[in-house]
């Protein structure tokens, strides 16, 4: 249980992979980016009468507005999810009223699970087992949005933005554009935007080698939608015969559990550290996870220490499906999981820099 827990963990700010998160498409035209500005133009040259008529935005700005219409817009449709030989989509609904968020994501794939959320507060139901988990949302961003709290301010830092012309999407004009990394210790993604909202429709997490690695991409969707809050809220007080669980969340740091980290790569910052209980039934002490979640402001990490159990933790082991890299090895007397959307020698690093005080 303890793998499963450590999936969700990571995966729940994505809103699980095959869920939300960052298909086919060639780079569309010439790269355009002058003067620190992004062009909104085609990938044929405009007439300069057309040029003059189209809205430039700095790469931040580009960011803000992208960032602002995940959060701010009402829309719905179905997410298709593509990354390690695997393909699975879910319907997805968000509603914005004043400063209210509600989300409904609903699993079309696989086992029914449905997730259900009103601000900060996430329920998941798994109506087979008649199981519900509720827990504070995760810090990390969740698609269509793409920057994470305030860390989004330092993209730019590790990432160029260049605009790659224009797409259509779901049925919608996109402007799309590629998040270069400037080195080889995080992923590129090339991003699709809806030219009028900003909202994503579509990303692709490019490897090192520029192609494809996973994405996740609207293949319909409805923007402006009337806002449904009653349905999320009417959804998430229907638990009658579920168990339901509410895992103990302690706020901790590395330090104060016995840990350090003597250096982190280049523009990761931690942004997130706490404790959980292995025992999915939250029983008093039962064995504890730390969780530490680092960011550039795009893409995380997440590191994970428990207990070494030699019946279920055998030697060194490293695995990749699609974007998302994961080694895991023992410790000292501790089992440490570090797993993330970044190129395998990243994560060789945080383990690197991880130091247990004795």
């Amino acid at each position: 249980m303890s793998e499963v827990l450590r999936r969700n963990q990571h995966m729940q700010g994505f809103v699980v992979r095959g869920w939300h998160r960052p298909l086919l498409a060639g780079a569309m035209g010439v790269l355009m980016l002058a003067s620190g500005s992004v062009r909104a133009a085609g990938a044929s040259a405009a007439a300069p009468s057309d040029a003059a008529s189209e809205p430039v935005l700095t790469a931040k700005a580009w960011l803000m507005r992208s960032q602002a219409a995940a959060s701010t817009r009402n829309y719905q449709g179905t997410l298709v999810f593509t990354g390690g030989g695997a393909v699975s989509s879910s319907r997805v609904a968000h509603y914005c009223e004043g400063s209210q968020q509600y989300e409904r994501v609903e699993a079309l794939d696989g086992e029914s699970r449905s997730m259900w959320r009103h601000n900060d507060l996430v329920q998941t139901v798994w109506p087979r087992v008649h199981m519900a988990v509720i827990e504070q949302r995760d810090p990390r961003a969740m698609f269509p949005a793409l920057l994470s709290g305030s860390g989004g301010k330092r993209v730019l830092e590790w990432y160029e933005l260049r605009s790659l012309g224009h797409d259509r999407v779901a049925g919608y004009d996109a402007d799309v554009v590629l998040l270069k990394a400037k080195d080889n210790i995080r992923f590129s993604q090339r991003l699709w935007a809806e030219r009028q909202t900003g909202l994503l429709l579509r990303s692709e997490m490019l490897g090192l080698n520029g192609q494809p690695l996973e994405s996740a991409a609207f293949s319909e969707l409805s923007i402006g939608v009337k806002p449904q809050p009653e349905a999320v809220v009417a959804a998430m007080r229907k638990l009658d015969g579920y168990r339901v669980l509410r895992p103990t969340v302690q706020a901790a740091t590395l330090e104060g559990e016995g840990w350090s980290m003597s250096s982190l790569p280049p523009g990761f910052r931690e942004v997130h550290c706490a404790k959980r209980s292995l025992d999915p039934m939250d029983t008093p002490g039962a064995p504890t996870v730390l969780q530490a979640i680092y960011s550039d402001g795009l893409t995380h990490v997440s590191l994970f220490i428990e207990p070494y159990q030699p019946a279920r933790h055998q030697g060194e082991v490293s695995v990749t499906i699609g974007a998302t890299h994961t080694l895991m090895g023992r410790r000292d007397d501790y089992w440490v999981t570090i797993m993330g959307d970044v190129p395998p020698e990243t994560l060789r690093r945080f383990a690197a820099a991880l130091e247990h005080k004795r």
